[in-house]
């Protein structure tokens, strides 16, 4: 071990990635792994979610020309009844059993029925919301938190470097500088994580306010047309 190394300072030139994160004391070596395992975690999240809402989108554009087209509502339901594959499907059963389940029973009271089936969607479209926001929660939570767990890796690191500098008694640039980069790299990779996690949690919550409120115009517009339904046959 040189002297220099003794101190706990490293030789000029190893300011690699890689090396930095070798150099780095114990503490800031946790935080970098930390953070790194949110940032891949982060983008996991976001490409799962890019694509599950490019999915749902397409099913529900999908759904609606099918629904609107004038096709029978009882043969849809009974298509989508066993396995709906998305919310506004999901939506659309949960009605349509509410409404085979009050004929079959007798229970027709206009008001009754009415009140049954927007609870039962409302409830659907709660469960539905829940769904499409899961994970967004650890997005939104990486990317509030990442920075100040970086930083304290820095001021952890910061801390050691002085102190090292202090026993090897020298304050050379060549000496301080692996230090301190060393220290800064945690906060590097807090911003890696953070500024993603960001972005993806405001577009992936404009996104889900998009999708849920095409579900309550649907459920809105569904409700009317069972609503003309009952006036119909009472």
């Amino acid at each position: 071990m040189t002297p220099l190394e003794s101190t706990g300072l490293h030789a000029p030139g190893e300011l690699s990635m890689l090396s930095l994160f070798l150099q780095a004391d114990i503490v800031v070596k946790l935080v970098m792994i930390g953070l790194v395992m949110a940032s891949i975690w982060c983008w996991a999240i976001i490409i799962e979610k890019t694509f599950a809402y490019r999915r749902a989108r397409a099913r529900m554009d999908q759904f609606e020309k099918v629904f609107w087209s004038g096709h029978s509502l009882d043969e849809l339901y009974r298509t989508l009844a066993t396995r709906p594959n998305h919310a506004m499907a999901a939506l659309f059963v949960a009605a349509m059993r509410e409404w085979k389940r009050s004929h079959e029973t007798g229970a027709l009271s206009l008001l009754g029925l009415q009140s049954r089936i927007e609870k039962v969607m409302d409830v659907t479209i709660s469960r539905e919301s829940t769904r499409l926001e899961s994970r967004l929660l650890f997005l939104a939570t990486v990317g509030s938190a990442a920075p100040f767990i970086g930083l304290f890796g820095t001021v952890w690191g910061i801390m050691n470097a002085f102190t090292s500098i202090a026993a090897s008694e020298s304050t050379s640039l060549a000496v301080v500088a692996p230090g301190i980069a060393e220290a800064l790299f945690a906060t590097a990779l807090g911003l890696l994580a953070a500024i993603p996690a960001v972005i993806g949690y405001n577009k992936f919550s404009n996104d889900v306010s998009k999708l849920i409120a095409r579900l309550e115009g649907f459920a809105d517009e569904f409700g009317a047309i069972l609503s003309r339904q009952l006036d119909e046959r009472s």
